[in-house]
């Protein structure tokens, strides 16, 4: 019996539970499966880091020895799998590419050799769906770590009758992330010379992994509809606006949704008490829980507690954050920030935390419990970002209970409904600004001192909810449109 091909095989460089540094870990722990849910048959490909959490999901070894040939001819990986729900997840194995306490970068910077390392594994995903017979009607690459397999793809498939039919999509979770390098790296990575121009990888005579992916893929997405029109534009196209402006008719904005099996406080078992809209109270028990277990003020019980969770970066707006703690001191109002970015303002964080006592708290790093005690356990969440190409943490943030602050850029704008509405589940402000940062939460505390008016606002947020199910069927539909091959015929939904 011959075995049918993978509708998908997704490319991505990390992937929640095994692997995860930020929010593509989490859509990539949960599409895929979604789409194996809806009928499709779906393969993911991912590094085998050293730093990985397998416990749950048993990993072994499944083919040795598999020829990639860069950066020399005889070059080999092994490929693990892993059966993660009925989906089957493949582990690109090269312990000097990847056995390392870092995904990506140290404290001191990138590691020198990231550029290497991901030509290396695009090279081995290709080869490991060649030698082991996956086979597959769409490869879907994420992000600029993956992006080179779309650029190899679109030239091998000119010659090679093997690649013929398959077709591509590029998906990017956040365009400032590019993967920029040098062109000596470029004459190394296999792509013929024609590949080297200004529609394809040449960027400013830099090699750009992600640039390759949008030249070449048949279809682009991005991760919300807003951030899909932002990027064509030199505000917030990070100078690949003129290609993405050229490439429009191929770019989707397909919006991201939450996990509710993991992020839902009525069956969540890392809180002190579940709650959900219909039967709210909880949450006040989470509170006091955040407090004993922060040592924070237990005044607070009485007043509103600020939420941050993300990276210490400017992205982020943590900057914007910190330059208004003075003033959000004299509001009354506690405030929680977890995240680690740049040293300057982890330091910055610490100083602020040693001036306001049990009113300010710094927690330096990231745990998935921490990140459930505090949306749990705060009333407004903070998400003055700069940019966000669809935000996660905000539709967690609702899914708690508690309504965030946000400006209005790309996900945030999709999925905050602003007060006052009958629907408003949150606050919007324009200006990614000290001023509009203060002024919104302002509005907020005041709104949130109206028990009667802020309990409309938490059940609205509370009921919120944006379904992988949803924006699964988008990505179907995008398929479709690819590959007439792709149905929904062999399982029931």
């Amino acid at each position: 019996m011959i075995t049918p091909p993978h509708d998908v095989i997704f490319l991505t460089s990390e992937m929640y539970p095994f692997s995860k540094s930020g929010g593509l870990a989490d859509v990539m722990g949960i599409l895929p499966l979604t789409l194996v849910r809806l009928g499709l048959r779906v393969a993911v490909i991912t590094p085998f880091y050293g730093r990985m959490s397998t416990g749950q999901h048993p990993v072994h070894l499944v083919h040795e020895n598999c020829p990639v040939g860069y950066p020399w001819f005889d070059t080999t990986a092994d490929i693990y799998r892993a059966d993660y729900h009925g989906l089957p997840v493949y582990f690109i194995e090269r312990g000097e590419y990847f056995d390392r306490r870092h995904y990506y970068c140290t404290y001191k910077g990138d590691y020198f050799d990231n550029c290497e390392r991901f030509i290396f594994f695009c090279r081995a995903a290709l080869t490991a769906i060649r030698h082991m017979g996956l086979g597959a009607r769409i490869v879907h690459a994420q992000d600029w770590h993956a992006a080179l397999a779309v650029a190899y793809l679109a030239f091998w498939r000119r010659s090679d009758p093997f690649w013929a039919g398959i077709r591509t999509v590029m998906s990017i979770h956040n365009l400032a992330f590019q993967g920029r390098f040098s062109y000596r790296l470029f004459e190394e990575s296999g792509l013929p010379l024609e590949a080297w121009n200004m529609e394809g990888v040449e960027f400013y005579n830099s090699f750009n992994l992600l640039k390759a992916g949008i030249a070449y893929a048949d279809k682009i997405t991005t991760v919300s509809p807003t951030y899909a029109q932002e990027i064509i534009t030199p505000e917030f196209g990070c100078g690949l606006e003129g290609i993405l402006a050229r490439r429009q008719a191929d770019l989707t904005g397909i919006l991201n949704g939450a996990d509710y099996d993991i992020w839902s406080p009525d069956k969540d078992p890392i809180l002190e008490q579940p709650y959900s809209a219909d039967k709210p109270k909880g949450k006040i028990a989470c509170k006091k829980a955040l407090i004993n277990t922060l040592d924070l003020d237990p005044a607070l019980i009485h007043r509103p507690i600020l939420g941050f969770i993300g990276r210490l970066r400017r992205q982020k707006g943590i900057d914007i954050v910190l330059d208004i703690v003075p003033e959000l001191m004299k509001l009354n109002v506690g405030l929680v920030v977890l995240g680690e970015g740049r040293a300057e303002d982890e330091v910055r964080l610490m100083s602020i935390v040693e001036d306001y006592p049990g009113r300010v708290v710094g927690i330096i790093g990231y745990t998935e419990e921490m990140s459930h005690i505090i949306q749990a356990g705060t009333d407004i969440f903070l998400m003055p970002s700069r940019y966000e190409p669809c935000g996660l943490t905000q539709m967690y943030s609702l899914s708690y209970g508690t309504p965030p602050v946000a400006t209005a850029v790309g996900g945030l704008r999709d999925t905050i409904v602003s007060y006052p509405n009958s629907e408003a589940n949150g606050f919007i402000f324009d200006a990614p600004t000290p001023q509009g940062l203060l002024t919104s939460v302002r509005k907020a505390v005041t709104v949130w001192e109206d028990r009667e008016a802020w309990a409309i606002i938490q059940r609205n947020a509370m009921l919120s909810k944006f379904s992988w199910e949803k924006s699964a069927r988008e990505y179907i539909h995008l398929y479709q449109s690819l590959h007439r091959d792709i149905t929904l015929s062999r399982r029931t939904p």
